[in-house]
Protein backbone atom coordinates (compact mmCIF):
# COMPACT_ATOMS: atom_id res chain seq x y z
CA UNK A 1 0.00 0.00 0.00
CA UNK A 2 2.82 2.40 0.77
CA UNK A 3 4.48 1.89 -2.62
CA UNK A 4 1.43 3.05 -4.65
CA UNK A 5 1.14 6.14 -2.47
CA UNK A 6 4.80 6.98 -3.02
CA UNK A 7 4.34 6.56 -6.78
CA UNK A 8 1.24 8.76 -6.72
CA UNK A 9 3.20 11.40 -4.81
CA UNK A 10 5.91 11.26 -7.45
CA UNK A 11 3.33 11.85 -10.16
CA UNK A 12 1.92 14.82 -8.28
CA UNK A 13 5.35 16.36 -7.78
CA UNK A 14 6.13 16.06 -11.47
CA UNK A 15 3.19 18.26 -12.46
CA UNK A 16 4.19 21.02 -10.07
CA UNK A 17 6.19 22.82 -12.78
CA UNK A 18 3.89 24.82 -15.03
CA UNK A 19 4.93 25.33 -18.64
CA UNK A 20 1.64 25.69 -20.51
CA UNK A 21 2.74 24.95 -24.08
CA UNK A 22 4.76 21.81 -23.44
CA UNK A 23 4.24 18.56 -21.62
CA UNK A 24 6.00 15.35 -20.65
CA UNK A 25 4.00 12.13 -20.60
CA UNK A 26 4.57 10.03 -17.48
CA UNK A 27 3.27 6.53 -16.79
CA UNK A 28 3.74 4.55 -13.59
CA UNK A 29 2.96 0.86 -14.12
CA UNK A 30 3.23 -1.66 -11.33
CA UNK A 31 1.03 -4.19 -9.59
CA UNK A 32 1.30 -6.72 -12.42
CA UNK A 33 1.43 -4.14 -15.21
CA UNK A 34 -1.59 -2.09 -14.16
CA UNK A 35 -1.29 1.66 -14.59
CA UNK A 36 -1.22 3.23 -11.13
CA UNK A 37 -0.65 6.78 -12.31
CA UNK A 38 -0.25 8.65 -15.55
CA UNK A 39 0.13 12.19 -16.83
CA UNK A 40 -0.80 12.95 -20.43
CA UNK A 41 1.76 15.41 -21.79
CA UNK A 42 -0.66 16.58 -24.51
CA UNK A 43 -3.60 17.45 -22.26
CA UNK A 44 -2.15 17.73 -18.74
CA UNK A 45 -4.65 15.14 -17.47
CA UNK A 46 -3.37 13.21 -14.47
CA UNK A 47 -4.95 9.88 -13.54
CA UNK A 48 -4.36 7.93 -10.35
CA UNK A 49 -5.71 4.43 -9.71
CA UNK A 50 -4.46 2.98 -6.43
CA UNK A 51 -6.19 0.91 -3.78
CA UNK A 52 -8.61 3.20 -1.99
CA UNK A 53 -8.42 6.07 -4.48
CA UNK A 54 -9.20 6.53 -8.15
CA UNK A 55 -9.48 9.86 -9.91
CA UNK A 56 -8.48 12.16 -12.71
CA UNK A 57 -7.74 15.86 -12.79
CA UNK A 58 -6.40 18.22 -15.43
CA UNK A 59 -3.23 19.95 -14.29
CA UNK A 60 -1.02 22.50 -16.00
CA UNK A 61 1.25 20.79 -18.53
CA UNK A 62 4.82 20.41 -17.42
CA UNK A 63 8.00 19.63 -19.35
CA UNK A 64 10.86 17.73 -17.77
CA UNK A 65 14.35 18.56 -18.99
CA UNK A 66 17.98 17.56 -18.42
CA UNK A 67 17.97 18.96 -14.87
CA UNK A 68 15.07 16.68 -13.88
CA UNK A 69 16.94 13.46 -14.72
CA UNK A 70 19.73 11.93 -12.65
CA UNK A 71 21.60 8.60 -12.89
CA UNK A 72 23.98 8.65 -9.92
CA UNK A 73 24.74 12.30 -10.66
CA UNK A 74 24.70 11.96 -14.46
CA UNK A 75 22.14 14.27 -16.02
CA UNK A 76 20.89 14.17 -19.59
CA UNK A 77 22.99 15.95 -22.20
CA UNK A 78 22.68 19.73 -21.56
CA UNK A 79 19.63 21.27 -23.22
CA UNK A 80 17.79 17.94 -23.54
CA UNK A 81 14.06 17.68 -22.96
CA UNK A 82 12.15 14.62 -21.78
CA UNK A 83 9.16 13.55 -23.86
CA UNK A 84 8.10 10.51 -21.87
CA UNK A 85 8.82 8.52 -18.72
CA UNK A 86 7.53 5.02 -18.09
CA UNK A 87 8.17 3.42 -14.69
CA UNK A 88 7.38 -0.29 -14.26
CA UNK A 89 8.13 -2.97 -11.69
CA UNK A 90 10.89 -4.19 -14.01
CA UNK A 91 12.56 -0.90 -14.81
CA UNK A 92 12.54 2.58 -16.28
CA UNK A 93 12.22 3.97 -19.81
CA UNK A 94 12.93 7.65 -20.56
CA UNK A 95 12.50 9.20 -24.01
CA UNK A 96 14.28 12.48 -24.72
CA UNK A 97 15.63 14.79 -27.40
CA UNK A 98 19.03 16.48 -27.32
CA UNK A 99 20.45 19.51 -29.15
CA UNK A 100 23.51 17.53 -30.34
CA UNK A 101 24.21 14.74 -32.82
CA UNK A 102 23.94 11.11 -31.61
CA UNK A 103 27.74 10.60 -31.63
CA UNK A 104 28.25 13.64 -29.38
CA UNK A 105 25.53 12.54 -26.96
CA UNK A 106 26.88 8.97 -26.91
CA UNK A 107 30.42 10.12 -26.07
CA UNK A 108 29.12 12.46 -23.39
CA UNK A 109 27.17 9.64 -21.70
CA UNK A 110 29.97 7.06 -22.00
CA UNK A 111 32.46 9.30 -20.21
CA UNK A 112 30.12 10.24 -17.37
CA UNK A 113 28.46 6.85 -16.82
CA UNK A 114 31.81 5.10 -16.52
CA UNK A 115 32.86 7.59 -13.82
CA UNK A 116 29.84 6.65 -11.65
CA UNK A 117 30.40 2.89 -11.88
CA UNK A 118 28.38 1.85 -14.91
CA UNK A 119 29.99 -0.80 -17.11
CA UNK A 120 29.09 0.49 -20.57
CA UNK A 121 30.40 0.44 -24.12
CA UNK A 122 29.46 1.89 -27.48
CA UNK A 123 27.32 -0.24 -29.76
CA UNK A 124 27.03 1.76 -32.96
CA UNK A 125 25.34 5.04 -32.02
CA UNK A 126 24.06 3.41 -28.82
CA UNK A 127 25.39 2.69 -25.33
CA UNK A 128 24.86 -0.71 -23.68
CA UNK A 129 25.98 -2.35 -20.45
CA UNK A 130 25.01 -2.45 -16.79
CA UNK A 131 24.39 0.04 -14.02
CA UNK A 132 26.46 0.15 -10.85
CA UNK A 133 23.73 -2.12 -9.37
CA UNK A 134 24.23 -4.65 -12.22
CA UNK A 135 20.91 -3.86 -13.91
CA UNK A 136 20.76 -3.89 -17.69
CA UNK A 137 21.33 -0.45 -19.23
CA UNK A 138 20.72 0.69 -22.78
CA UNK A 139 20.77 4.10 -24.44
CA UNK A 140 19.43 4.11 -27.99
CA UNK A 141 20.18 7.20 -30.08
CA UNK A 142 19.00 8.25 -33.55
CA UNK A 143 19.33 11.48 -35.53
CA UNK A 144 16.45 13.93 -34.98
CA UNK A 145 17.11 16.60 -37.57
CA UNK A 146 20.37 18.39 -38.30
CA UNK A 147 22.73 18.14 -35.34
CA UNK A 148 20.09 16.74 -32.97
CA UNK A 149 19.39 13.36 -31.39
CA UNK A 150 16.38 11.47 -30.07
CA UNK A 151 17.16 8.94 -27.40
CA UNK A 152 15.68 6.33 -25.13
CA UNK A 153 17.26 5.26 -21.84
CA UNK A 154 16.16 1.81 -20.66
CA UNK A 155 17.18 0.49 -17.25
CA UNK A 156 16.11 -3.02 -16.31
CA UNK A 157 13.30 -4.59 -18.34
Amino acid sequence: MLRPLILAGLALSIVACNRPDEGTTVSINADGGNVLGAIDGETGEMKIDIPGFKGAVTMPKSRLDSGDFDLNGVKLYPGSTIGGVNVTEKGLRVQFTSPAAPDTVRGWFLERLRKVGYTVHADGANVVGTTDEKKAFRLDLVPDGAGKAAGTVVIGG
